[in-house]
């Protein structure tokens, strides 16, 4: 259990490094993009979203996940993954190929057929590298991926800041991530040292894909509901509208991001390893969930409370209509990571194909929420989102939960003191952020003090009750 914990803490400290130095990169560019273009060019991108991840999880087909909790995998295991990958993406970039000019139409927009033909080809140069990609992720090597991924996020946010800078508008940000993509790509290849051999099995591919196209089925699912708004909003408002949803979701999923890819990558591995053993499983899974939860519901709440100053000091004023969408995504986003913990567990016991009924029923929920919800407006869909998202969280926890005896009750006491501290101190920074404001004209003061207020009082609150997840995180720093 020691050399568990230790691995985990391990892989979880790089993760984190990996995820919040890639996110702080994305981020400073982000930011400065949105500076110098407008928010109907990222609308453009808002668009063809959908196109873009449905052509990466076709390109991954779930067979790098079945890599993962397969025991001892060989070349040929790898070898047949990685060629199944390469053909799937070339099918998938001349489907989207052959698709652009109705997806140009159906969005009376004639610029996306070009755009829709360059930003694609990332499908074929992501297939080089996604086993090598997940050879690390089963080997629990973080740091490697860190130094991998940095590189690539500076060189191609500078070349994206320059081609705005000199007038590309939209395509500053296709070859911003052509370029990232590729550099990525060839340090995969790199660093990873393992190169595909001439050998392929169709007995390896079946066994692969019996577990994988579940998930791809569930993948492709979920990556219809989760760009279906960009399809509604593309289509029946204007492109800025687009962009401000997009640029909303960009900032609300920043913290979300983080820390649901950084854990998702350590726990699948770490859950896979105990997986015969339900009462270590359900311990581990109870500390993670609590974990997280201690540090995304704070963050969130903050986020609503100082969603203007932030946007307005980040952004810049012509964002401001950006502001309630951002307060409402992050509202729905609170329960987003037990979610992908949930999920989890149902991957390391082997039942894809539960997790792809699951998907299918909460991605109805979503759609017909969306569609009902219509006529109300942007507002309506966004009301739409946070009910969707939190009944998804209680269909997930209830089937999930039964597979390490953990009750849809029994998740809630563990993130209800958590959720119930989060809101008292939001109220103390909405307290704060009301007397700056009438005081001071300084977006960035304003900021500083309304966040560091909410944060001393979360974090001296949850200390004086003796949170589970902030005693265990003293702890640690005691130790080390």
């Amino acid at each position: 259990m020691d050399s568990l914990r230790k691995k985990t803490i391990s892989g979880l400290l790089w993760t984190f490094s990996q995820q919040f130095g890639v996110q702080f990169i994305n981020f400073f560019v982000s930011v400065v993009l949105a500076r110098l273009l407008l928010p109907q060019e990222f609308g453009l991108i808002g668009m063809i979203a959908i196109f873009v991840a449905i052509g990466n999880s076709l390109v991954d087909s779930g067979m790098t996940s079945s890599l993962i909790r397969t025991e001892n995998p060989d070349d040929i295991d790898y070898s047949t993954v990685f060629y199944t990958n390469f053909s799937i993406s070339l099918l998938s970039y001349f489907i989207v190929y052959s698709l652009a000019p109705y997806i140009s139409s159906f969005f009376s927009q004639d610029i996306l057929i070009g755009i829709i033909r360059v930003y694609c080809l990332t499908f074929i140069i992501r297939a080089f590298s996604t086993v090598q990609s997940t050879r690390l992720n089963k080997e629990m090597n973080f740091k490697t991926q860190m130094l991998i991924n940095i590189p690539s996020l500076v060189l191609g946010g500078v070349c994206g800041i320059i081609l705005a800078y000199n007038g590309y508008g939209v395509w500053s940000l296709v070859y911003m991530n052509l370029i990232q993509t590729c550099i990525g790509t060839i340090q995969l290849w790199i660093y990873s040292k393992w190169k595909p051999k001439l050998v392929f099995s169709r007995e390896r591919l079946k066994f692969h894909l019996g577990f994988g196209y579940k998930l791809t089925l569930a993948g492709l699912t979920d990556t219809f509901v989760k760009n279906f708004y960009n399809i509604i909003i593309g289509r029946v408002f204007p492109a800025a509208q687009l962009g401000f949803f997009t640029r909303a979701k960009t900032l609300q999923e920043l913290p979300i991001t983080n820390i649901s890819a950084a854990l998702n990558k350590v726990t699948y591995p770490v859950f896979s390893s105990i997986v015969n053993d339900n009462t270590k499983l359900n311990s581990v899974y109870k500390r993670l969930s609590q974990q997280v939860f201690f540090w995304v519901c704070p963050i969130l709440t903050a986020s609503v409370i100082v969603a203007e100053p932030l946007i307005k000091f980040l952004l810049t004023e012509k964002w401001l209509p950006a502001v309630p969408y951002f307060q409402l995504l992050c509202i729905a986003g609170i329960v987003t990571p037990l979610n992908s913990y949930n999920l989890n567990i149902l991957l390391i016991k082997g039942r894809s194909d539960i997790y792809l009924r699951l998907g299918i029923v909460r991605n109805i929920i979503a759609v017909a929420g969306a569609l009902l919800i219509l006529p109300f407006g942007m507002y309506g869909l966004l009301y739409g989102i946070i009910l969707s998202t939190y009944l998804t969280f209680f269909i997930n926890a209830y089937f999930c939960g039964k597979y390490i005896d953990m009750s849809v009750v029994n998740q809630l006491k563990d993130t209800l003191p958590v959720f119930l501290i989060s809101i008292l101190a939001g109220l103390t920074g909405y307290f704060i952020e009301f007397l700056l404001i009438s005081c001071f004209n300084s977006d960035l003061l304003v900021l500083i003090a309304s966040v560091s207020c909410i944060f001393l009082f979360y974090f001296g609150i949850s200390y004086a009750v003796k949170l589970p997840a902030a005693i265990e995180i003293k702890t640690m720093l005691l130790k080390r």
